[in-house]
């Protein structure tokens, strides 16, 4: 069986990305990534964003696109991603005074994921730990799930945020088998904050994630990492590393 692929979010060397965007770009090329997710995509037009990545022989995993860009400029999206032959599209979060009304916010996505779908493109939900507040019952996260559809929304699943909220990711992985295209990687320290560790360094037991995912179709594992206490391209390589050596 195949080797998973492993990407970088680059949110995790944004500030890098602000002062050198392509160089930046070489350089997860130079830690053994095997693609990225953009988080925005710098000054690069589409068809030169392509064309770094193929000099580069990364591969464009997806991206995360605030729900408000995906909402009033969706044909740029889609040119990217079509250009970048990307085939998912996440909604990274939702701010704080939209949380009110998640009716609102499935029907919002419900027009998105169409659109997309046309162009071979398909959304996913990335979840933070405030989805698994209850709404109806439920949890919003399985709100959104259950009201959307897995033709309409999948996931991409963080293991970090859904082992804050208490909640088992392995669970979470099999409960959504087939649904789970993207696992986002994060590992959590041993300390009073919970703060963010590189995969592999923190407490997070990864082997049943690893399990789950692969015995319920994942193809990709996302490595991310929201705030680094070393320098960010250190933590990715660190991270990177580790995942070798677990075989990954």
């Amino acid at each position: 069986m195949a080797k998973t692929p492993i990407g970088l979010q680059l949110f995790t060397v944004r500030d890098l990305l602000q002062e050198d965007f392509v160089g930046t770009l070489e350089k997860v090329a130079e830690l053994g990534y095997d693609g990225v997710e953009f988080a925005g995509y710098g000054d690069l037009t589409p068809t030169e964003l392509k064309k770094v990545l193929d000099d580069l022989g990364l591969k464009a995993a997806g991206a995360h696109v605030p729900l408000e860009m995906l909402e009033s400029d969706l044909d740029r999206v889609i040119e990217y991603h079509q250009t970048l032959e990307s085939k998912f599209v996440s909604c990274p979060y939702v701010v704080e005074e939209r949380r009110n009304d998640w009716p609102a916010i499935a029907q919002s996505l419900a027009k998105i994921a169409p659109r997309l779908k046309e162009n071979g493109i398909q959304l996913l939900y990335h979840n933070h730990d405030f989805e698994f507040e209850k709404i109806d019952g439920q949890y919003v996260l399985d709100y959104l799930f259950s009201t959307l559809g897995s033709d309409l929304i999948q996931a991409e699943l963080d293991i970090y945020w859904v082992t804050r909220a208490g909640e088992d990711p392995a669970a979470y992985i099999e409960k959504y088998s087939g649904r789970v295209p993207i696992v986002h990687l994060k590992d959590m320290a041993d300390d009073e904050n919970r703060s963010f560790a590189e995969v592999g360094e923190g407490i997070i037991d990864l082997e049943p994630i690893f399990a789950a995912a692969e015995a319920n179709g994942v193809e990709w594992y996302i490595v991310e990492q929201d705030i680094c206490q070393r320098p960010p391209l250190e933590s990715a390589k660190l991270s990177l590393e580790n995942l070798r050596r677990m075989g990954k």
